[in-house]
């Protein structure tokens, strides 16, 4: 009861927001504490501006595959280590200027810069040269084969900045998107306005405010005061408020989005797969979907993060098995059980339902559970990959990207420190592999690895339920990064 009414309150302290036709207004959970960044590569990225303000060189279709945005084209040598791409002709940044290869080849350097040492390296660390052809036209060419490389450009992260901009890129937001930045201010109200002379047409709407809301319960209910036309992902219990009433619109998107509880593996006794696995094979995974997120809110997955929509996906079998558990934990000199302590923020009740399901589950192999929890302010800087366990989010990403950027070793995102050889090598061997079926096998060897061996504990991903005013227009039901924005309106 305190946090609804710690919800009402802040809800009510928006409502000198005055809705306007023609203005997209969404809320965020300041989930930098202010240290929101328009750097499209900054681990604090500003993701609900930078989406807007910037155009990648693929993006993901309806059908989540690779689909032209500035790059028209792409074709790959015989070998898959060269890439010739295309840009779409008359494309302008926001201060005017045109956009060409030139400005592909100091986005695509930039981020592998050892200097900025941005996680999206992880991603794109392959390339080892972008060449400059014409205005138009550029070359990538990898450090070994790649036959995806068009799935890794559609990172939501890897978004086309001026030459030069770097700098300044963090405050000033010039890009190629649909809206401009006017003012940021991520704490409180960020605003943005249409651009002109945006390729696909100038946007129907005449801006966006983008309004800092840490807490989801304020924002749901901010949505229900009018005072924001669209909340991205509700909580199965949320959406009972909006089922029936002709004021709002319900999207229900099957994706690869999931909550996570994240176990160093370079800590004792977690350094032990035996005690890892255990502790993620006590899991109901059906049960824990139903408690936490409702019975159809998602997809099982077995503790890898490749979705049921990607071509890579395997299935595993991790049905329940206590005395399985109990068995691994006794032979890594645990007969009677251990005792483990998971840090979660205290503004995320999906996290804190999760950790408290899994509390009764686990008791049942000897293992007790502790919830620890903390003040979001700062979570992600000063608890997450810094307490032994704790609870993660993370959004869509196609297999090799997440397999990549949350696994190998070394990766700046690895949140489970995970250490792997021969992981590793099947990661480059998948890369390199030409041949689908033979790919295809390679990427469920590192699922089937993750099972075995992994730190993370993905009990689901989740299908997103989006809840919106019914006087929004344009918006499709896809996953966040297909939406087009130059197409959302407010009536």
């Amino acid at each position: 009861m305190k946090q609804l009414m710690t919800s009402l309150v802040m809800a009510s302290a928006l409502a000198s927001t005055v809705a306007t036709a023609g203005t997209i207004r969404l809320g965020h959970d300041v989930g930098y504490a202010g240290a929101e960044s328009l750097d499209p590569i900054s681990p604090s990225r500003f993701f609900e501006a930078n989406q807007m303000l910037y155009s990648r060189l693929i993006r993901q279709g309806q059908d989540g595959q690779p689909s032209p945005e500035l790059a028209t084209e792409w074709s790959a040598s015989a070998d898959a280590k060269t890439w010739t791409l295309t840009l779409r002709k008359g494309v302008k940044f926001h201060d005017g200027s045109d956009l060409t290869s030139a400005d592909v080849k100091y986005t695509l350097e930039r981020i592998n810069d050892p200097e900025i040492d941005s996680p999206v390296a992880a991603v794109l660390g392959i390339i080892s040269e972008v060449n400059v052809l014409d205005d138009q036209r550029f070359e990538i060419k990898l450090s070994a084969p790649h036959a995806d490389l068009p799935l890794l450009l559609m990172d939501y992260r890897v978004r086309i900045i001026p030459e030069g901009s770097g700098g300044n890129i963090a405050k000033t937001g010039i890009g190629s998107g649909p809206f401009m930045l006017e003012e940021l201010d991520s704490e409180g109200t960020t605003v943005l306005v249409a651009n002109p002379h945006y390729w696909e047409g100038t946007p129907t709407a005449d801006g966006a405010e983008l309004i800092g809301i840490p807490d989801s319960q304020a924002r749901v209910q901010a949505l229900m005061a009018g005072q924001v036309d669209l909340e991205q992902s509700i909580t199965a219990q949320q959406k009972r408020l909006f089922q029936n009433n002709p004021q709002f619109k319900l999207q229900t998107i099957a994706t690869g989005e999931w909550r996570g509880l994240a176990f160093r593996t370079d800590m004792a006794p977690l350094d032990d797969p035996r005690v890892r696995k255990a502790l993620r094979m006590v899991v109901d995974r059906q049960e824990m979907m139903t408690l936490v997120s409702g019975a159809e809110a998602g997809v099982i997955t077995c503790d890898h993060p490749v979705w049921s929509g990607d071509q890579y996906r395997t299935e595993i079998d991790c049905s329940q098995d206590i005395e399985g558990a109990k068995k691994l934990l006794a032979e890594a000199g645990f007969p009677n059980g251990i005792e483990v302590t998971i840090s979660a923020a205290d503004n995320e009740p999906e996290w804190i339902h999760m950790i408290e399901v899994y509390q009764q589950q686990a008791a049942k192999a000897g293992i007790k559970v502790n919830l620890n929890m903390v003040p979001s302010d700062g979570y992600w800087s000063d608890v997450w990959m810094k307490h032994p366990a704790s609870a993660s989010r993370w959004s869509q990403r196609p297999a090799d990207q997440i397999l990549n950027e949350a696994f190998r070793s070394g990766s700046a995102w690895n949140e489970t420190f995970f250490d792997n050889p021969a992981f590793d090598q099947a990661l480059d061997d998948a890369r390199s592999e030409l041949d689908f079926e033979q790919r295809k096998g390679l990427y469920a060897k590192l699922q089937t690895i993750l099972w075995e061996e992994g730190g993370e504990l993905i009990p689901y991903h989740l299908n997103q339920t989006r809840a919106l005013r019914s006087n929004v227009t344009g918006l499709d039901p896809v996953e966040q990064f297909s939406i087009r924005w130059h197409k959302v309106d407010v009536e």
